[in-house]
C-alpha cells in the first residue's frame, strides 16, 4: 500500500522560504514520477510541480524561477523548495504520486496536505 507523508508547511511572511516534504513509502519510489498540488479556499487544486523518474520537471508558470522540485531516490523523497513566497502562494499542498509523466497527469495516490500560510 503506498504511503505519503507531507512535512514543511507552516506560516511564512511575504519572501520567504520553506522546503516541503513527501516521503514515500509502498512503492517502487526510483521507477515513478512525483508532484506537488495545492488548492486554495474555494479553488480547484492545480499542479504546482512534478518530476520524472528520470528527474525531468514540470513547473506552473506561477512558480517558475521561485520553486525547485527535486528527488532523493535512497531517501524515498520528493522536496518543494519554495523561494521568495507570495501571499498568492497560500494554500494546502498535496503531495501525488505515480504521475504520468508523457502526459503530467495527476496519479493515484495522494497525501494528506500540508498547510502553507504566507503572510503580506
Amino acid at each position: 500500500q503506498v504511503q505519503l507523508v507531507e512535512s514543511g508547511g507552516g506560516l511564512v511572511q511575504a519572501g520567504g522560504s520553506l522546503r516541503l516534504s513527501c516521503v514515500v513509502s509502498g512503492s517502487t519510489f526510483s521507477f515513478n514520477s512525483g508532484g506537488w498540488y495545492r488548492q486554495a479556499g474555494g479553488k480547484q487544486r492545480e499542479l504546482v510541480a512534478a518530476i520524472s523518474s528520470d528527474g525531468r520537471t514540470n513547473y506552473a508558470e506561477f512558480v517558475k524561477g521561485r520553486f525547485t522540485i527535486s528527488r532523493d531516490n535512497t531517501k524515498k523523497t520528493v522536496y518543494l523548495q519554495m523561494n521568495n513566497l507570495e501571499p498568492e502562494d497560500t494554500a494546502v499542498y498535496y503531495c501525488n504520486w505515480g504521475l504520468r509523466s508523457s502526459t503530467w497527469a495527476s496519479g493515484a495516490y495522494w497525501g494528506q496536505g500540508t498547510q502553507v500560510t504566507v503572510s503580506s
